[in-house]
């Protein structure tokens, strides 16, 4: 069994799946035993050979490459890499990212540390240097209606600021979805990302159901990356709908319909007003009416276009 799972997601960006790859490999120390698992989303049949030949020919040891029949979205194509994975601890990496030092060993040293910590993630850069936000608030009517500014304000022990370049371990609800870390043991204890979400609050939905099994999570600023943010999935009005189908569904599923239906109705005024100037928004407006469901999500437009392949 290795020490450490690493998963990655590629989907029609091999441009940055191979840096990141490259980065793994010259960031981690030698002293940690790891593998790393490329899922591809079925992605065109170019960019997955450009990747498949690179994990093929590449020297690096105990890095393989699984494809999927169907773009199956964030949670279900991470699913599937811990599936193959054989290891105490994982981490889920997006493919836009750099280390920029040894993170998965200052990670992996915190939880050993703290038994009760269940995720860890590191802090964020952008390409200049510039700070990124690197932790969030939980989904809830609260932050939908009144804003991540006022938790902050009203209760900043629970919610510390997201802006803020934290010096220091700080807990928080959650850590962005591009640099997760946790106990193998755990992410099965929590049930895996849920396979209704395609894209989006993945994260939110885990950590909150860690944080009821009395696991809580922690921004772990010594380990430090650089996110090329949104390379993936870019933002079009096709994911900002998925943004609030997904939203929409975990209110549902951690705050009841009654939660779910105070934001629907607050959306539905916000986008009604906005409409009025921004015809774009009348799409957003048509699909909080409904309700946003899952049905409208771009999960079920996916088209199965070859079989899966596995290499390594």
């Amino acid at each position: 069994m290795f020490d450490l799972a690493i998963i990655l997601i590629n989907y029609n960006s091999s441009e940055f799946t191979i840096p990141c790859l490259e980065k793994i490999y010259q960031k981690t120390s030698n002293q940690l035993s790891f593998q790393v698992i490329v899922v591809d989303n079925c992605s065109g049949e170019n960019d997955y050979q450009k990747v498949l030949d690179y994990c093929t020919t590449s020297s690096f040891p105990n890095l393989s490459m699984y494809q999927t029949p169907v773009n199956c979205g964030f949670g279900q194509g991470n699913n599937a890499g811990f599936g193959l994975a054989n290891a105490t601890y994982v981490a889920f990496l997006n493919n836009d990212t750099l280390l920029l030092n040894d993170c998965f060993s200052v990670l992996i040293a915190y939880l050993k540390q703290f038994p009760k910590v269940g995720m860890v993630g590191a802090q964020a850069f952008k390409e200049n240097g510039d700070i990124m936000v690197s932790l969030d608030h939980f989904a809830s009517p609260t932050r939908e209606i009144l804003g991540r500014s006022f938790l902050e304000f009203i209760t900043p022990a629970s919610h510390p600021k997201r802006k803020k370049h934290h010096q220091k371990p700080v807990k928080v609800d959650f850590v962005p979805g591009s640099f997760m870390l946790l106990r193998s043991a755990d992410f099965s204890k929590a049930g895996q990302f849920d396979p209704a979400l395609f894209l989006y609050y993945e994260e939110t939905d885990l950590c909150l159901r860690l944080k009821k099994l009395g696991l809580s999570t922690f921004l772990v600023p010594e380990a430090q990356f650089v996110h090329y943010h949104g390379a993936s999935t870019g933002k079009s009005l096709a994911i900002k709908k998925e943004i609030k189908i997904s939203l929409m569904y975990v209110l549902r599923k951690h705050y009841g319909n009654w939660g779910m239906q105070l934001v629907r109705v607050f959306l539905i005024l916000k986008y009604g007003l906005s409409s009025i100037f921004k015809s774009k928004n009348r799409e957003l407006l048509q699909l909080v009416w409904m309700g946003a469901p899952l049905s409208a999500s771009l999960q079920h437009q996916q088209v199965p276009r070859k079989q899966a392949n596995q290499s390594s």
